[in-house]
């Protein structure tokens, strides 16, 4: 009396003809097309699993790819925008300026406005309402460069007093006089009421914040003329 074995995915097809006689060929054949049938299946499934692990991994290092580009470009961006350090950029006062800048005392008027006089000019001071021309170094508290005339290669003209500028700057002005050097600290009601957006390479001036200015009084024009 021959029993039947249980088939399993572990035996060799041979095994089942072995154990199967003749008369038993049919069962044994369709033993042989389960177990190809099961075989395939589970080689297909083993393949589309190993296909499918790809490309998860593929996807994982797509990401690992674009997460470390994303975040080069982020720092590359607030490297630029926290503004260039103050020292790579042209300046009115260099480092014996600054050092020289600490003896000298600060002068505070009655509307807030501070500064200190780098050089005192011996020309004349400007008329309210007259064209001046001057350099300028405008930065944040912290030394950071925002704006600079030296930097546009040419001085920048305007009518003091007339509102042409933040009314830090027209004050500080005012009591220049020609060939004068003074550093402006600009409180924030008397800089930008708005504040100044962040231009690349810039740091953001925030509305109402205190700024400082570098100036230089280049020539009044018109009023050298009328001297003369």
């Amino acid at each position: 009396m021959t029993s039947s074995s249980p088939w399993s995915p572990l035996l060799p097809i041979g095994h089942l003809y072995r154990k199967c006689g003749v008369s038993n060929i049919q069962a044994c054949s369709s033993y042989r097309v389960r177990g190809l049938v099961l075989g395939c299946q589970m080689r297909v499934k083993h393949r589309e699993c190993d296909a499918n692990k790809l490309r998860i991994l593929r996807r994982r290092d797509l990401f690992g790819i674009v997460f470390s580009v994303s975040s080069f470009l982020v720092h590359s961006i607030d490297a630029h925008g926290a503004g260039l350090p103050s020292e790579e950029k042209p300046k009115l006062c260099d480092d014996n300026c600054e050092k020289e800048l600490e003896n000298v005392p600060m002068v505070t008027t009655e509307s807030g406005l501070q500064y200190k006089d780098i050089k005192v000019g011996v020309g004349p001071s400007p008329p309210i309402g007259f064209q001046v021309a001057a350099n300028y170094i405008a930065m944040v508290p912290s030394g950071q460069i925002f704006d600079s005339s030296l930097e546009k290669g040419q001085v920048y003209i305007f009518r003091v007093g007339s509102g042409q500028v933040v009314k830090g700057l027209d004050e500080g002005i005012l009591s220049m006089k020609v060939g004068g050097k003074r550093r402006i600290y600009i409180p924030g009601p008397l800089a930008f009421p708005k504040g100044l957006t962040s231009a690349p390479g810039r740091p953001r001036v925030a509305a109402n914040s205190p700024v400082i200015f570098d100036v230089t009084l280049e020539y009044i024009p018109g009023l050298e003329v009328d001297e003369e």
